[in-house]
C-alpha cells in the first residue's frame, strides 16, 4: 500500500478522506491529483463538491489535469470540471485553457451540446474578454 492510499477516496461516501485531504499541506496534493479529480466525474457523488474545493487549493497545478479532462469524451464529467474547477480559477489560469475552451464553445461535440457545457465554455470565455 503506498502512502497516498490511505488520501484517495474508497467510495462515494467517504468523507474521513475528504477530512484527511483537507488537513494535508497543499504540496502533497500533487502527486495524486489525477486520481483526486475523477471524484468530479459525477458532481451529484457526496464527496464531488468538497473535492473541487480541495482540487482548487492548487490551482497552478490542477491546470493541466483539467485540460486533459478537456480532451475525453466525458461530457458530464467536462462539464463538472468547468463549472466547478475552472470557472473559480484566476482569470489568467482561465487563460491557460483558452484553445480548449474555444473548441467546446464553437466546435462542441453532439454530447457538449446535449450537456450544454458549450455555454459554460462561452461563458467562461467571456469572461476573459472581460478581463
Amino acid at each position: 500500500m503506498t502512502e497516498s492510499n490511505h488520501l484517495i477516496p474508497k467510495s462515494k461516501f467517504d468523507f474521513g478522506a475528504i477530512q484527511r485531504l483537507q488537513q494535508l499541506d497543499p504540496q502533497a496534493l500533487i502527486p495524486i491529483l489525477s486520481e483526486l479529480l475523477v471524484w468530479l466525474q459525477d458532481i451529484n457523488w457526496p464527496v464531488a463538491i468538497p473535492m473541487s474545493k480541495i482540487l482548487l487549493i492548487v490551482p497552478n497545478e490542477i491546470v493541466p489535469h483539467v485540460r486533459n479532462v478537456l480532451h475525453t469524451n466525458d461530457s458530464e464529467w467536462i462539464e463538472w470540471c468547468l463549472q466547478y474547477i475552472v470557472s473559480f480559477l484566476p482569470v489568467a489560469l482561465i487563460r491557460k485553457l483558452e484553445p480548449e475552451l474555444q473548441r467546446i464553445a464553437y466546435s462542441p461535440t453532439k454530447e457538449e451540446v446535449e450537456g450544454e457545457s458549450h455555454l459554460t465554455a462561452q461563458e467562461l470565455l467571456q469572461t476573459l474578454d472581460n478581463h
